[in-house]
C-alpha cells in the first residue's frame, strides 16, 4: 500500500511538530482535536516557524504557503476516515488511547495504518484495542520533530513485516533516518537516555552541583545542544515523571526511580517551560 494521506489525532506540542514534518514533506494532512483555541494556537505555532525559514531564506514565500495549505483541521475524529495513515499524538494515557485507537478501528478503512508517538507506554496493549494489531506500529518522532532527524518505528510482536517495510520506506520521504525498534519500555532512545536525565536530577538534589554547573558542564563537554535540566523543562516534568514512573514499574530497575526532588516539583506545579517555572524560569 502506499502512503498518501496523513492523519494526526492532536495538536499539542508533538502533535503540531509532526503535522508541520508531514505537510513540510509534501503529505496532506488531516489534524483533529477537541479544541478549537488548541488548533488556532498550533496553526499560528507552525506559521511562526515558516515565516522564520522564509526570512532567513530556507524557504520560499510560496512553498510555505503550499505547506500551510497542505493542512486541514478539524474537531471530528470521524474527518480522519480516509486517511492511510494515522498518527495518534494526545497525552501519555494509556486508557485514554486505547479508548481513541478502538474508535479509530470502527471509523478508517480496513487498509488504514495506525502509528502511536508514545515514548514510553506499550504499543502491544494499544494494538489489541484494535481489530488489526498487524497494522499497528508505534511512531515515535522526538521533540521538536522538524528538527531531530530520528524516527522509531516500534515492532509489536503482531505487526507484519509488510506494515514495517511500508512504514520504513514512507519515514524516509519525511527527510528521517528510520530505527526500528522493540516495543519495550521506551523502546531505545527513552531507554538510555532517561536514566542520564534522572541523573542530573539526583546530582542537584543530593548538591553535588549546581544546576548551571551540571547543564554547562554537558552542554561544552558533550557538544549537547541543550543541558539535562533545560531538556526536562522542555518536555515537561510531569511527563518525565510520567516516563519514569513507568519504566520503574516496568522494570523494577532503580535507575529509572524518579527523584524526590522531581516528585516535589511537579507537586508544585513546576511543570518547565510550559508554565513559566521549572529548573528554569521562563517569561
Amino acid at each position: 500500500m502506499e502512503i498518501r494521506k496523513l492523519g494526526v489525532l492532536g495538536f499539542g506540542q508533538m502533535g503540531t511538530g509532526i503535522v508541520q514534518v508531514f505537510a513540510q514533506s509534501g503529505y496532506d494532512v488531516v489534524v483533529v482535536d477537541r479544541s478549537e483555541d488548541i488548533i488556532k494556537r498550533a496553526l499560528e505555532g507552525i506559521d511562526k516557524r515558516l515565516a522564520g525559514r522564509v526570512e532567513k531564506g530556507k524557504l520560499s514565500q510560496a512553498e510555505k504557503d503550499a505547506i500551510m495549505g497542505r493542512i486541514r483541521t478539524s474537531t471530528r475524529i470521524e474527518d480522519l476516515k480516509d486517511c492511510d495513515l494515522v498518527e495518534e499524538a494526545i497525552p501519555e494515557d494509556l486508557e485514554l488511547k486505547k479508548s481513541v485507537f478502538a474508535e479509530l478501528d470502527k471509523i478508517c478503512k480496513k487498509e488504514t495504518i495506525f502509528g502511536t508517538n508514545t515514548s514510553c507506554l506499550s504499543v502491544t496493549d494499544m494494538a489489541i484495542a484494535t481489530k488489526r494489531p498487524e497494522k499497528f506500529v508505534g511512531l515515535h518522532f522526538h521533540n521538536p520533530a522538524p528538527v531531530m532527524q530520528l524516527l522509531e518505528v516500534v515492532k509489536t510482536l503482531m505487526t507484519s513485516e509488510e506494515t514495517i517495510e511500508t512504514v520504513k520506506k514512507w519515514g524516509s520521504t519525511l527527510g528521517k533516518t528510520v530505527v526500528v525498534a522493540p516495543d519495550v519500555g521506551g523502546f531505545i532512545v527513552t531507554r538510555l537516555f532517561t536514566p542520564f536525565l534522572l541523573g542530573a536530577i539526583r546530582m542537584l538534589e543530593e548538591g553535588i552541583a549546581t544546576r548551571d554547573e551540571i547543564d554547562t558542564s554537558i552542554k561544552l563537554a558533550l557538544n549537547h545542544p541543550m543541558g539535562p535540566l533545560e531538556v526536562v523543562d522542555f518536555i515537561g516534568l510531569d511527563t518525565e515523571l510520567y516516563i519514569a514512573n513507568s519504566l520503574y514499574e516496568e522494570t523494577k530497575d532503580t535507575k529509572y526511580a524518579p527523584p524526590v526532588l522531581l516528585k516535589k516539583m511537579v507537586t508544585a506545579g513546576w511543570l518547565g517551560r510550559k508554565t513559566g517555572k521549572g529548573f528554569y524560569e521562563y517569561k
